[in-house]
């Protein structure tokens, strides 16, 4: 009889194969699930995500050369600098690094600089080799980025002995995405990733970086969070993101605030006859979002978590039509769970591709996720992969 693999594993023999020995520790992160607030993290906004069973983890043994390498399983093909290379590197040569090696680098160049803004010593932080294996979907939406960046994070944090804190590591992850990968995102995927908690979700201030852990009650009320991953591949390094994140500066900027953050609905009249329609639309999606973040919050606590369903279905709505990032994939996903009878449903992450989720009753999953099968292929469209995630604990050690 044979042992499935597991991320462990894989991580385990991928560390093998690369120096000959054991590693010295395994760290590990989780992917996130956006239940509501699509792009008001990088609006200052508010966000409401949940770390999920879906975890990547890095083994990392040390070495005494001052160097840093990295393989994972998405490449076969290690990746190789020396540590003291890292700012010539970051961020103006970046494209001399092949992409998914820009992750790990990136945190690794990030935590350099925190260690010196500690008075540490940059150049004496040991060498250190790290394999990387996942179970995160990648191109879903799940935010795989972030689970590497938390993971490799958590290992050198403590491998270094930086004594960051968890927000200190999501910072630095986000560091590390917009200014090594150079993809525009905000803090929301490393914070739900390095703060997660089981049955629970982060509601986060995106200002602030003030959290409140708000119990979520889905396996007590009988539902699942259903994941349909369209496989409609996305990146966020290009095309359409950054140019959403620009309107919504634009519409901040006409708008005299400091960001969307600033406004609320009762101020999108005025915005509607000060803006061309296409920003407008843009920021009336980001302002409504984080309103449905801030109800969708009083709902749980107040009703439980079968109130909201009209919220995630309004912010698909929204997403759809006012920030146009979704996908007639994504869209099908949406409408099949809910002719299902998903609760609500709608696209999560950054959209142009990658997954919808559907809050729905445990014992609907089975026709949901056959429906879809039957929708994505009368439809014509490539197979969905569904399957069903958990609210899960962060980032951390494994051993």
């Amino acid at each position: 009889m044979t042992t499935a693999a597991t991320p462990r594993t894989d991580a385990h023999d991928l560390f093998g194969e690369l120096t000959g020995a054991a590693p010295v520790g395994y760290w590990s992160a989780p992917g996130r699930v956006n239940l509501i607030g699509e792009h008001t993290d990088y609006n200052d906004g508010f966000v409401f995500p949940f770390a999920i069973d879906g975890r990547t983890i890095a083994a990392l043994g040390t070495r005494d050369d001052g160097r840093i390498r990295v393989v994972s399983t998405f490449d076969p093909v290690p990746v190789e600098v020396a540590l003291a290379d890292l700012d010539a590197l970051f961020p103006h040569h970046r494209d001399e690094i092949v992409e998914w090696a820009r992750y790990p680098l990136g945190v690794a160049w990030a935590l350099r600089d925190a260690a010196r803004a500690a008075g540490r010593d940059a150049d004496a932080l040991t060498g250190v080799d790290i394999a990387l294996a996942s179970d995160v979907p990648v191109g879903a939406g799940l935010s795989s980025s972030a689970a590497i960046e938390g993971a490799t994070a958590s290992a050198l944090n403590d491998v270094w002995q930086l004594s960051l804190s968890p927000v200190d590591l999501a910072q630095a992850g986000r560091r590390a995405e917009n200014l090594a990968v150079g993809a525009p995102t905000g803090i929301m995927d490393q914070m739900a990733s390095m703060l997660g908690r089981a049955d629970a979700g982060i509601f986060l201030d995106c200002r602030s970086l003030e959290v409140d852990v708000v119990p979520l009650g889905f396996a007590d009320a009988g539902l699942e969070v259903l994941v349909i991953d369209t496989r409609v591949s996305h990146a966020h390094s290009t095309g359409g993101y950054g140019e959403r994140r620009e309107a919504c500066e634009r519409g901040a900027q006409i708008m005299g605030v400091a960001a969307l953050r600033d406004l609320v609905p009762a101020d999108l009249d005025r915005a509607r006859a000060l803006m061309d329609d296409v920003t407008f639309r843009r920021v009336r999606h980001v302002v409504t979002e984080d309103q449905r973040v801030l109800d969708a919050v009083r709902l749980l606590r107040a009703e439980g978590p079968r109130a909201i369903g009209a919220l995630l279905d309004a912010s698909h709505a929204s997403m759809r039509d006012d920030f146009e990032i979704s996908t007639p994939e994504l869209d099908l996903a949406v409408a099949t769970a809910r002719a299902a009878g998903a609760v609500g449903a709608r696209m999560t992450g950054g959209g142009f591709g990658g997954a919808a989720i559907a809050l729905i009753d445990r014992e609907l999953v089975e026709e949901a996720t056959a429906r879809v099968a039957a929708a994505f292929a009368a439809a014509g469209f490539g197979a969905a992969h569904v399957f069903t995630v958990h609210p899960s604990d962060g980032a951390r050690r494994d051993g």
